[in-house]
This record gives structure tokens, C-alpha cells and sequence, in this order.
């Protein structure tokens, strides 16, 4: 879509009613091509320069003193986006900014900012099923992942498996430029062993927390 190369779009353009009409109605919303191909490309370069740098670091399971690498959970190498980051990080950030804004406006979610890693899981590595939200820490209302693999192919795995109501699993296909999003924590998810490097850009949209000031 040409008009997500702008920095931020209007909040009434079609695609962010439909994430915001899905998350109203069941929980989560996919949509397929929600970056532009040359921005997914340019994403996926920045991802794979930080790991040719040794920037990228195993990713941690819990929260504060009790986080620890456990490989045997999640096995993904993973890098924080920091506001002084690459343009294309800038350009990724700001268009996910428009979004937390349609899903204010219309869902009342009171959404105050988006925190976002890269996330780059090596051949047969996973992640268990679990939930986004931590049991100590409320502020992760809606997660976001967006993929940035170049011709991703069904058999190749890697899948987005989202557990939802009545027992129904869904899975998502990682291909690059695909949004996914749902409620951090209502929709257990796991993501499943692939045949090749598999990227993306993982965040949550953030509300003030439950926690004393």
C-alpha cells in the first residue's frame, strides 16, 4: 500500500478500521500485505545487519530479577528498537503510532505507547504456547507482530499458533509484510519450529500500568 510510506496516516484509512472492527468483534485481526514489500525488505536488512553485529541477544523468559534465557521455552534472539534507530525503524514505528491511535479513538483502549523488538529464531527454534501479559504487570493490553521473511513457504513451519474461544487453533503463516495483532491477554499463542531464519518486528501497545508510582 502506497500510502503506508508515509510517516503516519489518517486514522480512518480502510485497513486501521478493519484492525479495529476485528479486535471489536473477536480479539485479534490478520492482515496480509499490511507493510509494502520494499519496506518489509528494508526491515528485514536492518534485522540481519544487527545480527551479522552481534547485536541481537537470546531472548529471556519473566520479567525483572527473575528473567533467564531457557532455550527449551523460547529460542529466539531478539533486539530492543531504540528512538535514535535506523529511519526504516522510524517509518515502522510511526505507522504502528497511527494505529495505537485508531484503537484509542474507537476502542476507548487508552493506549499510551508501543514498545517493539526484532525477533530472529534460528532454524528449529520456538516458542512455547504462553500469554503476552504479565501476571504482575497489566500494562500490555495488544500485541503486534509484523513478518519480514521474503517468499515464506507453508512447508517451511514457523507458524503463528494462536489458541482462541471454544477450542479453535488458528495458525499464521509468517509472510513478509503480514500483521497479526490481539489482545496480550486473552489469546494464549505459541510459535512453531521453521526450516529456515525467520524474522519479524514483535510489540505491544502499552497502557499506564497498576503499579504504584
Amino acid at each position: 500500500m502506497d500510502t503506508m510510506r508515509a510517516m503516519h496516516i489518517p486514522l480512518d484509512h480502510p485497513l486501521l478500521q478493519r484492525i479495529v472492527d476485528d479486535l471489536a468483534e473477536k480479539g485479534w485481526s490478520q492482515q496480509n500485505g499490511f507493510l509494502p514489500q520494499a519496506l518489509t525488505l528494508e526491515l528485514a536488512a536492518e534485522c540481519r545487519k544487527r545480527a551479522a553485529e552481534g547485536e541481537l541477544a537470546p531472548a529471556a523468559v519473566g520479567r525483572g530479577p527473575a528473567q533467564e534465557i531457557r532455550e527449551g521455552i523460547r529460542g529466539d534472539h531478539i533486539q530492543w528498537l531504540e528512538e535514535d534507530d535506523a529511519a526504516v525503524c522510524g517509518t515502522y514505528m510511526a505507522l504502528m503510532d497511527s494505529l495505537r491511535l485508531a484503537m484509542n479513538r474507537d476502542l476507548f483502549l487508552g493506549l499510551e505507547d508501543f514498545e517493539s523488538h526484532f525477533a530472529l529464531y534460528p532454524p528449529g527454534s520456538f516458542y512455547l504456547r504462553h500469554l503476552d501479559r504479565f501476571r504482575d504487570d497489566d500494562r500490555r493490553t495488544v500485541s503486534a507482530v509484523v513478518y519480514l521473511n521474503d517468499a515464506w513457504l507453508p512447508e517451511q513451519g514457523g507458524q503463528l499458533r494462536m489458541y482462541l474461544k471454544d477450542g479453535v487453533e488458528y495458525d499464521v503463516v509468517p509472510t513478509g509484510g503480514c500483521l497479526v495483532v490481539f489482545l496480550s491477554g486473552e489469546v494464549p499463542h505459541e510459535v512453531m519450529p521453521a526450516t529456515r531464519e525467520r524474522l519479524s518486528l514483535t510489540g505491544w501497545f502499552r497502557r499506564r500500568g497498576n503499579e504504584p508510582f
